[in-house]
C-alpha cells in the first residue's frame, strides 16, 4: 500500500512540475511583432527602404532582437515609445551588433550609436528626448552614409500607428 501512495505521489508531482514548466514557458514566450516598411532619407537625398518589425507594446520592446542570431540586411526593428522622453538601452541578450538611430517625434535622426557591442549590458543613451529607435544591422549606418539630421519616414512615425 505504501508503494502505491508513493507512486500516486511521484505522479502527481511529476504532473505539477510540468504544469509549472509549461506555464513558466507560456509566461516567457517569444513575443510577435508586425512589420511595416521605411526608408532613410540623408541629406544628399538618397533614399534606403527596410522592413522593419515593429516593437509597440512594453514586453514587445523589453524582448527586442534579443536571442536573435541573423537579421537580413535591409531589415531592422523600430522602437515606438508613445512619448517624447529620453531612452536608455542596452544588449543584454542580444547576440547581433546593432546600428542604434535615436529618432524624435517628427523623423530626425539625433543621436547614432554604430556597432552596439552584442551582449553588454552597457547602457546606451539618446543624449535627449526622442520617441523612436530604429536597430539595423552594425555597418548599415557607415555603408549608407547615414548622419544625424536625416529623416526616417515611415506610418509608425507619421503617427500612423496606435500604441497598444
Amino acid at each position: 500500500m505504501a508503494d502505491a501512495v508513493r507512486a500516486r505521489l511521484l505522479h502527481v508531482c511529476s504532473a505539477l512540475v510540468a504544469l509549472f514548466l509549461l506555464l513558466a514557458g507560456a509566461a516567457h514566450a517569444d513575443e510577435t511583432f508586425t512589420e511595416g516598411q521605411l526608408s532613410i532619407v540623408t541629406r544628399d537625398g538618397a533614399r534606403h527602404a527596410f522592413t522593419v518589425e515593429l516593437a509597440l507594446t512594453p514586453r514587445q520592446r523589453a524582448q527586442g532582437l534579443m536571442n536573435r542570431r541573423t537579421m537580413a540586411a535591409d531589415r531592422g526593428m523600430l522602437f515606438s515609445f508613445g512619448e517624447t522622453r529620453q531612452v536608455l538601452m542596452w544588449m543584454k541578450n542580444t547576440y547581433l551588433p546593432l546600428d542604434m538611430l535615436f529618432i524624435d517625434e517628427g523623423g530626425e535622426i539625433r543621436t547614432i550609436r554604430e556597432k552596439a557591442e552584442p551582449l553588454s549590458e552597457a547602457i546606451i543613451d539618446s543624449r535627449g528626448p526622442v520617441a523612436y529607435v530604429l536597430e539595423l544591422n552594425a555597418g548599415t549606418v557607415r555603408s549608407l552614409g547615414i548622419r544625424t539630421g536625416d529623416r526616417v519616414e515611415s506610418p509608425v512615425i507619421s503617427g500612423g500607428a496606435k500604441q497598444p
